[in-house]
């Protein structure tokens, strides 16, 4: 139920918790303000651009504990100002329930790997609990990297959120929401580089164990036998420095699930650090060169569009179907926006050669046909 507190003299009344109108007249005149239970709205007229406005205003509303945003409704401007909260209120039952979910969809999916038959053998998906814990760890790292320092820069940010769904994997992925205005480009970029970063450390782990277990046999019958895996740089010089191989003669024989993990992990790197929308990769870079980002996401979908008619000239089309759904996206991504800083104050050269580090680290985990199906 929407309040708007009007004093007694006619002018507008306001919480003694948050900014006063007069402090922002010089940026957002205010002619009416509601309160809600989840914040307060400013109804007024912006005195420069949506982005200055929210540059001058963000850090205001910051240190009283409130996240602003600027919107139009019905032909109004509305500063909409929401409580921040560092805090996990009860218990985040969404995320639990996602995670249950994607344990059980990776134990499904992982029970294949092993080359068992999980409806008939329902005691199988237990013995598939190491692919499960691989595909979960790293994903489980990467969002936490990103919660972590999210709450190192007193950014609000969400518990992750697992995607379960019952493929070859068991997932699409996890995500974290940061609900907050990001404060710098310092900021941003810590966030956006701490998930890829935490990643492949868990990636690099995970794929040193996996080439170290047994291959497993899973019959030339099964659904996974007919899939190909393209190996990242990275995968392949792990196993070449373990001395172990990633392929075998022996029709129907496959590398422990385990190794699969670190291909989840690896191609998710990879994904994540494209320089587009709100992807790692367009935070980090964002934070690198600010607003010539823009020049760079655009030309993503392309690339990925040549990378699908490369592999349809030279490939036999193999792979080429996954490129374009994610030149798609890409588009879609770049239609969506990226964060923006508050203060757009370059970072250091430290982080500089960070980003650097991290996008060659990234580069080692393309494959150009990361999965096919076998004819």
């Amino acid at each position: 139920m929407a309040t708007p507190p009007v004093s007694t003299d006619g002018t507008v009344a306001v919480p003694p918790d948050v900014p006063d109108p007069d402090t922002l007249a010089d940026t957002f005149s205010v002619y009416e303000i509601e309160t809600h239970d989840e914040g307060i709205r400013y109804y007024g007229e912006p005195l420069a651009d949506r982005e200055e406005v929210l540059q001058r205003l963000a850090p205001v509303f910051r240190q009283q504990g409130y996240r602003v945003t600027l919107q139009r409704e019905t032909g109004e401007f509305v500063l909409v100002a929401s409580e921040r909260s560092m805090t996990v209120d009860g218990i985040p039952w969404m995320n639990v329930i996602l995670v249950l979910a994607t344990v059980l969809t990776t134990l499904f999916a992982g029970a294949r790997w092993y080359g068992a038959t999980p409806l008939s053998e329902p005691a199988s998906l237990l013995s598939a609990w190491p692919f499960a814990a691989s595909v979960m760890g790293v994903l489980a790292v990467h969002e936490l990297g990103h919660y972590v320092l999210s709450r190192y820069h007193r950014v609000q940010a969400t518990l992750p959120y697992f995607i379960p769904i019952p493929n070859v994997l068991g997932t699409l992925g996890a995500v974290i929401r940061m609900k907050d205005n990001i404060p710098s480009r310092k900021a941003l970029f810590d966030i956006g580089v701490a998930g890829p970063l935490a990643g492949l450390v868990v990636t690099v782990v995970v794929t040193i164990i996996g080439v170290s277990l047994p291959p497993v046999e899973v019959g030339t019958d099964s659904l996974v036998a007919q899939i190909e895996l393209g190996w990242p740089l990275l995968i392949q010089a792990i196993a070449a420095a373990m001395g172990e191989s990633l392929t075998y003669s022996d029709p129907g024989v496959i590398p422990n699930p385990v190794v699969i993990g670190g291909w989840v992990g690896a191609f998710v790197t990879f994904l994540n650090l494209l320089p587009v929308g709100q992807l790692d990769g367009a935070h980090v870079t964002r934070a690198v060169i600010g607003d010539h980002i823009d020049r760079v996401q655009i030309l993503v979908p392309g690339a990925l569009l040549a990378l699908a008619g490369y592999l349809v000239a030279f490939e036999n089309g193999r792979g080429a179907t996954l490129w374009v759904i994610w030149a798609l996206l890409t588009l879609v991504f770049t239609r969506v926006g990226s964060a923006t800083p508050v203060d757009k104050s370059p970072v250091d050269r430290k982080r500089q050669a960070i980003a650097a580090v991290t996008l060659i680290l990234g580069a080692l985990c393309f494959a150009p046909v990361p999965i096919v199906f076998a004819p």
